[in-house]
């Protein structure tokens, strides 16, 4: 009678989701490592004088290597496996969060560089590079090369996460596991606010990079210990390898390994639904990010240790969003629905969400907590979108096109992102010289409000039935 037993109902075992724990501490330090100058940001402005256009070039460029670089990250992973892959990523994202504090001294050496082969005027009696001020000049380059080697090294975390998703859980579990893992985003984000600040007044700025940079190459050694694919993890049972196992089409048993070239994936709308789907949302996410800390600073005064109890209570509330959404297509899946029609479903509900932010500066006025809660609501909507978003992916392909799919949409999000980021610096620029900043943030809200819709619906063209590709 056991013999004949359903493979979930047994006792398969639970090694998996040691693997997802990994992966929830790998993107816990991801966003702790791209939060700190965020939330430096109003000091770091102050120290050397740059304006919104400036800090919005500085956050633009991360999003721009990091979306380029995601598409290499992706076939990296690919070709080379999770285990390597995710290793060599965030060792590089953690030796470049650690930069971030000589910033200053590597953008001079860089425009004396540039100086000596005569592409930069220094006047060291003015203080001035090409008649602006060194100070700026010089710091504004150096978070940019610490900031490009961060975004490197970081965009190989969403393609290896995914892929070892897929490789340890089957289908019906990995949203799920997704949301579980991708929380550790919104921990990441909590425990930011709560440190980092304390780590500038204590020790000062430079001190705070530092430090979350150490804390990568911790993981590291887990990682190395505890991950081996599958088929090769002596920790898991049979039972749990049958199990994780129990969805594998065989053609994707036998040519896991056959590489698919880029242009392959392009040609599937698939691979568009995907990709469109973060370009309109993942620059939300980055967009709030960054500007967060500026936007408590400009329009409500705050300052420096202040922000952590607002920035840490709205990633506090993303947590639920990403747990939750990973969670909710099962509601529909118990209701009848297949999988890929529970997660559409649930990804359209969740679109709806964002639309609060629309009243985050209309009801500011009233108390500043107001706007906060509303924007965790819309930031707690995103993760529970990503969590969905992501799975679409290995619902879709098989599992060596994963790391790739997931990359060309990592780079679409990212240049969603750049494109954010560079909107609301120069916009925020202008209407601060015209004496009305909140209305920058009026338009921008309205853009982070209305993308998940228009994503969603452009998404459900592209796909408009559940198509899994078979043929690579």
């Amino acid at each position: 009678m056991n013999q004949q037993a359903p493979l979930n109902q047994q006792a398969v075992g639970n090694y998996r989701w040691t693997i997802c724990g990994l992966l929830f501490f790998a993107t816990t330090v991801n966003y702790l490592d791209r939060q700190v100058l965020s939330l430096l940001s109003p000091e770091l402005m102050g120290l050397y004088g740059w304006n919104n256009n400036d800090y919005g070039n500085i956050t633009a460029l991360f999003t721009f290597v990091y979306a380029i670089s995601m598409i290499f990250a992706g076939r990296f992973i690919d070709k080379f496996g999770t285990k390597n892959g995710y290793i060599i990523a965030i060792a590089i994202w953690s030796f470049g969060a650690a930069i971030h504090a000589f910033a200053y001294d590597m953008g001079a050496a860089f425009y004396a560089v540039l100086s000596w082969i005569g592409l930069a005027d220094i006047d060291e009696a003015n203080g001035t590079v090409n008649g602006a001020a060194a100070i700026t000049v010089y710091s504004v380059a150096g978070f940019m090369i610490a900031r490009a080697v961060l975004a490197f090294g970081e965009a190989g975390n969403f393609p290896a996460a995914i892929k070892a998703t897929a490789e340890y859980f089957p289908k019906k579990e990995r949203s799920f596991a997704t949301g579980i893992f991708n929380s550790g985003a919104n921990v990441g984000a909590i425990l930011a606010p709560l440190t980092v600040p304390v780590i500038g007044v204590m020790w000062g700025w430079q001190w705070a990079f530092i430090v979350v940079g150490i804390i990568g190459f911790v993981w590291i050694g887990f990682w190395w210990v505890w991950y081996d694919k599958p088929s090769e993890q002596k920790r898991l049972t049979e039972a749990e390898r049958a199990y994780i196992n129990s969805d594998v089409e065989a053609v994707e048993a036998v040519e896991e390994e056959v590489k698919t070239s880029w242009f392959t994936l392009l040609s599937y709308r698939q691979t568009w639904a995907f990709a469109f789907g973060k370009f309109m949302t993942d620059g939300v996410w980055w967009f709030f990010l960054f500007w967060l800390p500026i936007y408590l600073s400009a329009q409500h005064g705050m300052e420096k240790t202040e922000i952590a109890l607002p920035i840490a209570l709205i990633y506090t509330l993303t947590m639920f969003g990403s747990i939750g959404g990973g969670a909710f297509p099962g509601y529909f899946i118990k209701k009848g629905m297949d999988a890929f029609n529970a997660r559409r479903t649930a990804m359209f509900v969740i679109a709806l969400f964002p639309l609060v932010v629309l009243l985050a500066q209309p009801l500011g006025h009233i108390s500043v907590w107001i706007p906060i809660l509303l924007i965790a609501v819309g930031a707690s909507a995103h993760q529970a979108w990503s969590a969905n978003i992501f799975t679409t992916v290995s619902d879709m392909f098989p599992k060596k096109a994963v790391g790739s799919v997931v990359g060309i949409g990592g780079f679409a999000g990212g240049m969603g992102g750049v494109l954010l980021n560079k909107l609301g610096g120069g916009l925020f620029d202008h209407f601060e010289k015209a004496g009305n900043i909140a209305m920058g943030y009026t338009i921008m809200f309205a853009i982070c409000a209305t993308a998940y819709l228009i994503a969603w619906f452009v998404m459900r063209m592209l796909v408009p039935k559940y198509k899994p590709i078979t043929d690579l």
